[in-house]
């Protein structure tokens, strides 16, 4: 083996990365393992090396063909597995002695239905070059195998426990990789942010994170799910242990159709679900947050016009911009009020209510709105400003004429503040980067 090899001893094991350029990855590590349907179950030390070279396998998943119009091939180097609660790791090449980083976990989006940690959109490489830190990507169980059960059947919040034990895994490996433990912020967008902003009640969660950074949670559609969750139970049905995989993804298509009748809810029917390990009762949750705002540092908001994003792209919204003369003012209506219901107003009100428990908040507003594109300010614009290969993005319409070179240096400017907040909790009280961010410390009242 080649002396320029990166190897950690980490209590996990002796783990073997890859150079590249001027970071080091440690990629595809498990850090747990799970039968389906059943808790995970936190991996033991390797007694051999592990070889941590290839990606994580994302969790098997229906393809959404509308996501790839606009995102391009999300998945074309990544395989899927059940096995697939693995972690990866992106940090700098040189450390000096002793040195400590913050360590950044990502929680990926997807509706708890697609995405995974290593896809490259996601990839950390100018975060971590410009700013020194350890960057961790988890993959998760997503829809049924992850966020759909009942008492007395499969047990719910299976992949917020899969998050737990990712975290826990943290905690005892990272200084192997020259992270600081007492400094780990938990980054994540859309869903992810969803599933962060629950990690912070969950029980067993005390401890593992010092900070959240939330990006468009759609904290909107979180309460009274309880009748959509019950007839999602209902319209999954039994499943035989041993079902292939393509059964378990099918019935998942049967379950989101039943939950189209309730509304907004029914956009995004798999989550979290309150009164479940490791959650506590949706009556108690406001209490909960409060009862932890002190321990946790807020950094909370989301784009100006997030649901342009499914108003481009789905057939249900593309048609309404074509009505003649009021089409388009009212497919602007549409995205404000949706916008504000499902996540503004909601980002708001959670940073606001961090504020006066007695918690550090800020609260941030994405207006970037790139050069010839559709989407405008929506859904998923904020991430090439902090995540992704420039050669991905700029294929994407989701960047229309936009050049990388205006992306990227409006990205740094964001990635330095979102990494000032990482390492110490704190921003201005007031920040204005003019056409891509504004920011806004929130103060108890």
């Amino acid at each position: 083996m080649p002396s320029s090899t990166p190897q950690f001893l980490a209590p996990a094991g002796t783990i073997i990365g890859r150079r590249d350029g001027a970071l080091v990855r440690a990629t595809g590590i498990r850090y747990a393992r799970a039968t389906r349907f059943q808790p995970p179950v936190a991996e033991p030390a390797a007694a051999a090396p592990i070889l941590a070279t290839a990606p994580a396998p994302a969790c098997p998943q229906v393809a959404d063909p509308r996501l790839d119009q606009v995102l391009g091939d999300l998945f074309e180097e990544l395989t899927f597995s059940e096995d697939c609660l693995r972690l990866s790791l992106t940090l700098p090449a040189e450390r000096t002695p002793g040195e400590q980083l913050p360590v950044i976990v990502w929680v990926h989006g997807g509706s708890y239905v697609s995405g995974a940690g290593d896809l490259p959109i996601y990839d950390p490489a100018a975060l971590v070059s410009e700013q020194r830190v350890v960057f961790v990507a988890v993959t998760y169980r997503l829809g049924l195998l992850g966020f759909l059960g009942s008492e007395g059947g499969i047990q719910p919040n299976l992949g917020l426990l899969d998050l737990l034990e990712a975290l826990r895994w943290v905690q005892r490996n990272i200084a192997a990789f020259g992270g600081d433990a007492s400094l780990v912020t938990l980054f994540g967008q859309s869903a992810g942010a969803d599933a962060i902003a629950h990690l912070m009640v969950a029980d067993g969660a005390k401890g593992l994170f010092r900070r959240v950074i939330l990006h468009s949670a759609p904290l909107g559609l979180a309460a009274n799910r309880h009748a959509m969750n019950r007839a999602m139970v209902a319209a999954a049905g039994a499943f035989h242990p041993d079902a292939p995989i393509d059964e378990v993804l099918a019935r998942e298509s049967t379950v989101q159709k039943a939950a189209r009748k309730f509304g907004l809810k029914g956009g995004m029917p798999f989550g979290t679900q309150y009164g479940a390990y490791p959650l506590p009762a949706e009556a108690d949750l406001e209490q909960a947050w409060e009862a932890v705002a002190t321990n946790v540092d807020v950094l909370v908001g989301a784009t100006a016009e997030e649901t342009r994003f499914f108003a481009v792209i789905d057939p249900k919204f593309n048609w309404i911009p074509r009505i003649p003369f009021l089409g388009p003012r009212f497919s602007r209506l549409l995205t404000k009020v949706s916008s504000h219901k499902i996540y503004l107003d909601p980002a708001k009100a959670f940073a606001r209510r961090h504020a006066r428990a007695g918690g550090r908040a800020y609260h941030f507003l994405v207006v970037y709105h790139p050069l010839g594109s559709q989407f405008g300010a929506a859904h998923t614009i904020d991430l090439p400003l902090l995540l992704g290969q420039p050669a991905r993005w700029v294929a994407t319409p989701l960047l229309g004429r936009a050049a990388w070179d205006d992306v990227h240096a409006a990205g740094q400017h964001v990635r330095r503040l979102w990494m000032d907040f990482a390492r110490t909790g704190m921003l201005p009280a007031h920040v204005e980067l003019p056409g891509v961010l504004h920011i806004e410390q929130v103060l108890a009242r």
